[in-house]
């Protein structure tokens, strides 16, 4: 299935965000010392990262993409986890 570059240049930016969500709960839980945890986003993170560079290495304006998701999942889940713990 072959998808126009907008649709991919989205999709790529959601898999990292998703991704650097991945990350940070894999942080957040390996200083928790949650060993299970931390080892499943670990491999999240792995898989999530090796389908997003097999993509986005076809076309360096994907390289954009992968920029902006890992920013917005990374920033999105400090900002979530803040507020988490404001409760």
């Amino acid at each position: 299935m072959e998808y126009s570059i907008v649709i991919k240049f989205l999709l790529i930016i959601l898999i990292m965000a998703f991704a650097n969500i991945c990350a940070a709960l894999y942080f957040s839980n390996v200083d928790k010392k949650k060993s299970g945890a931390a080892a499943f986003w670990s491999a999240m993170l792995v898989l999530i990262n090796a389908f997003t560079i097999i993509n986005y290495v076809e076309n360096s304006i994907y390289i954009a993409a992968a920029f902006i998701g890992t920013y917005l999942g990374t920033f999105g889940t400090i900002k979530w986890q803040n507020k988490k713990e404001q409760i």
